[in-house]
């Protein structure tokens, strides 16, 4: 199926959901629910959670759905959507978030500092990254995107598109060891 023609189904069926037509919706959730369940396992390893999670997502994609100004990818809209519900649920679950991915899922950094550092913190210490390097890392870190994909989506090697995720794991980091010497000093 030629791009221009995938585009434009997935403009119809968008606007049936807006509509609130039920086949609609049920359509694109079977369409999208691999890959969002996929992002929420990035997350965690419990399946109930992951699912509560991506079907919270879900419910807050259609209330939601009418404000997709069709400006860019809607799968990178939804996946904003269904990280912000995964964000929501590990902040009510524990207050703070305890551990940061920085690292391949199997390999999480915990950070003694980030036990005093709230989500919006830790969004703006990766807002403060270069341009490329934070498309890159929202991208594999909380969109769950593939560094195939990135380099589809960016238009460069998927060795670039490592080489922008190391950069901005060791930004990061640092700016969390500065961080944590802050909070211990005062």
């Amino acid at each position: 199926m030629d791009k221009i023609k995938k585009i434009a189904e997935e403009r119809v069926l968008i606007e049936a959901c807006v509509r609130n037509e039920r086949a609609a919706q049920e359509k694109l959730y079977k369409q999208y629910f691999p890959k969002m369940l996929q992002l929420c396992f990035r997350y965690t390893n419990d399946r109930d959670k992951a699912m509560e999670i991506v079907n919270n997502g879900f419910l807050r994609v259609f209330k939601k759905i009418d404000t997709f100004a069709f400006a860019g990818s809607f799968e990178g809209w939804m996946r904003k959507l269904v990280f912000h519900c995964i964000s929501d649920h590990f902040r009510k679950e524990n207050k703070y978030i305890n551990h940061f991915v920085l690292e391949e899922k199997e390999k999480v950094t915990t950070v003694n500092a980030l036990d005093q550092l709230y989500a919006e913190d830790i969004l703006d210490l990766i807002a403060n990254l270069p341009s490329t390097s934070q498309s890159v890392f929202r991208m594999f870190a909380i969109e769950g995107y593939s560094h195939k994909e990135i380099s589809e989506k960016l238009n460069f090697s998927e060795g670039n598109s490592k080489w922008h995720l190391s950069q901005a794991r060791k930004i990061l980091k640092d700016q969390l060891f500065n961080n944590r010497n802050k909070l211990y000093a005062g």
